[in-house]
Order: structure tokens, then sequence, then C-alpha cells
């Protein structure tokens, strides 16, 4: 059994790497081919790197093509580039702006790995006579020794790992998918790079959403759906109108800077936050930090690959720790979650993942919340 679970010799598998131009994605794929692998290199053109709403150096476009196709030239394996500005288009950049129209808060990286990279990119692999993909993604994938089920789990690197961004990967992708460095930290990667005299070792790492220039993702939105920016009504959770807004995509629930209101409102002049958003009647409603706590969160369009209920740990956001609660499922598809303590911010077109240990046991996408104080006063 070689490295990557595979009962055959290292040369005769061949690895179909995803390369987006970072280090990361280059360590893998040159490393796998200094071990002997037959690795052959993918980047995916997202989107033309000269278009408005892509940004200079943003993954998978102009300068990391190039960055990529110099690795594996360098390296000497082969290296292709498939064209997908289109499906980027239609399954990633419509969605997030529609989202945005609909008073969410979307995550587009998901959105990338669940229809894109995913999905197309592991049939490409497969048209290719891959064995297996493998990613920069720092994340495990681990066999368990009872079940010979692939799982995944957290990366050893905790301020790296990206279990958030993949909980919408099938069973079926993940015994297709290898994570070389889900047990490595950053700086091990980095050092491997060096060591390797890859060109992109010193490369920083990407910290926007990569379509969106400047973190300006309400620019984004008004480029794609111009008619996002109507203007309406701010209104007080007690039912004043305390100002006017230029478009809900400029606002996202948990906001308190930039909401466009002056101080006065409130009796005790306390901050006030964007505590939700009608956008059927094209309202921001505000109000003070204690009416954003929640504890109950509903998903749907849910992942699993496992079937539990009960205790758990959840993450609510990219950035966050996870929190206790307890999950349970519903006839209908969609899930409660059920917070141990309220949280504020939560908003729909955010993801929920959910945990057991470092295990990934699935997640879904956010579409209600409330709060169980309230629901017992309704």
């Amino acid at each position: 059994m070689n490295s990557l679970g595979f009962d055959k010799p290292v040369s005769d598998t061949r690895v179909v790497v995803a390369m987006s131009g970072g280090v990361d994605s280059s360590v893998v794929a040159s490393l796998l081919h200094e071990q002997g692998y037959d690795v052959v290199g993918i980047t995916l053109q997202l989107y033309d790197h000269g278009e408005a709403i892509a940004k200079k150096g943003a993954c998978c476009a102009g300068q990391d093509i190039y960055d990529a196709k110099r690795v594996a030239e360098e390296r000497g394996f082969p290296h292709y580039v498939l064209d997908y500005e289109d499906k980027f288009r239609q399954s990633v950049i419509d969605d997030f702006a529609d989202s945005y129209l609909r008073g969410e808060t979307p995550i587009p990286c998901v959105r990338c790995n669940q229809t894109v990279k995913f999905r197309d990119l592991l049939k490409m692999a497969h048209d290719l006579g891959g064995d297996c993909l493998a990613t920069g993604h720092y994340i495990q994938r681990m066999i368990n020794d009872d079940t010979g089920k692939s799982e995944l789990h957290r990366a050893v690197d905790t301020l790296k790992d990206q279990s958030y961004f993949l909980f919408a990967t099938t069973q079926e992708q993940l015994d297709y998918l290898r994570f070389p460095l889900g047990g490595w930290t950053k700086d091990k990667t980095r050092k491997e790079a060096e060591r390797l005299g890859l060109l992109n070792a010193d490369k920083p790492d990407s910290q926007d959403i990569c379509f969106v220039p400047n973190g300006d993702y309400a620019e984004v939105v008004r480029q794609v759906r111009p008619e996002a920016q109507k203007k309406g009504d701010i209104i007080h959770i007690d039912g004043r109108i305390v100002g006017e807004h230029d478009g809900i995509v400029n606002y996202t629930i948990g906001q308190r800077k930039g909401i466009g209101i002056g101080g006065g409102i409130s009796s005790n002049n306390e901050p006030l936050y964007v505590i939700g958003l009608k956008p059927d009647d094209n309202q921001v409603i505000v109000g003070p930090k204690q009416a954003l706590a929640r504890d109950i969160v509903t998903l749907n369009d849910c992942n699993w690959l496992d079937d539990y209920q009960g205790e758990i740990r959840v993450k609510l956001r990219s950035v966050s720790q996870p929190y206790s609660a307890v999950l349970s499922k519903n006839d209908d598809g969609t899930v409660d979650i059920v917070l141990d303590t309220p949280q504020y911010g939560i908003s729909p077109g955010q993801a929920a993942v959910c945990y057991a240990g470092d295990r990934v046991i699935g997640g879904g996408w956010i579409v209600k919340t409330n709060l169980q104080e309230m629901q017992k006063v309704a």
C-alpha cells in the first residue's frame, strides 16, 4: 500500500492535483512528483483576469495560472488550464449576488468547492485517468479502522483548518480526494516549498474572496445585479423609521459600523446593529445588540457524512470556534441546532458545520434563526 492508500507502485498511481498557483497546491504537486507519483496538474481559469470584478493576482486568474504553469514546467510534469468561466459565473458569482438580494450573507468559497471544484474538477480528474484528486486544503482525510470508511477531520493546524469550507464534500468525493497537507502546519509547508526551490515559496496567502476586489462585495453585486441599489427604509425594532439605505446588499446581520444613521435613536444612545433584513419590503431592521441573540439555528440543503444526532460542536462562521449544541433532524430534511449558549450575528446564507470531536459529520445552510425565550413568549 503506497502513501496515498493504493495497492500498487507509486509510479503506476496517477494523481491529478488541483493547482491554484499558490504555495500549498504547488507543494502538494511537487512533493508527490518527487516521490515518484504520476502527477498531472490542473488549473481552472474561473474568470478573465482583466474582468472588472476580478482583482489582480486573484486565485485562478492571471498571475496564479502563470505560477502554476511555471511550477509544473520546472518540476517536469504535465499541466493543463481549463476554461470554466461560464460555469463559475453561473454557479458561484450569480448565486453570490442573488443570495445578497435575498437578504442573506453568502459564502462563495463553499459554493465553489461544492460545484465547480469538487463536482466538475473531479469529473475531469476521472477523465484524465486519475486514481485520485489531490488538493492543497488544510483538512485531514482518515480511514476508520473499524468500518474502513473514509472520514473528514479538522486539520492539525487549527489556524489554517478549512473544514468549514468543505462540509459539502460527499462521501463519494471524499473517497476519491486526498489532502496531503492536513497533518502539516503552514510553516512546514513554507519550509518544504523552500527546500523544493519553488518560485512561489514566499507568495502570500489570499485573504479575500477571489473575485471581490478590495473586499467590496457590494460593488460586485451591483455590477451583476444593478437593481441591488434600490433605496429603502431603515427601521428600528420598535417600528420607527430611523433612516434610509441605498440597497440591502450593503448590510449584513450583526453589522454595527456604516449603517448610515446618526446618534440619539436610543434613549441611552446605545449602539445599533443590523438585526434583520426584509428583502420583500426592502427594509433594514436595526436594534440593540441583545436583539441579535439566537440559540436555535435551522438548516436546509444539508450534506451528511454520518447519520448522527445528539450533542455536537458546531461552527457558525469560518473564523469562530465550535460551539456546544444539540443536533436534531426533521422529517422534511431540515435540521435544528440548539446552542448551549446564545450567539450573536448569525445570518441566513451562512453555513453551520457540525463536528463530533474533530470529525466533520456534515452541515448545511442557515435558513432561519430563533431564540428559545422568544418562542416561549410567543
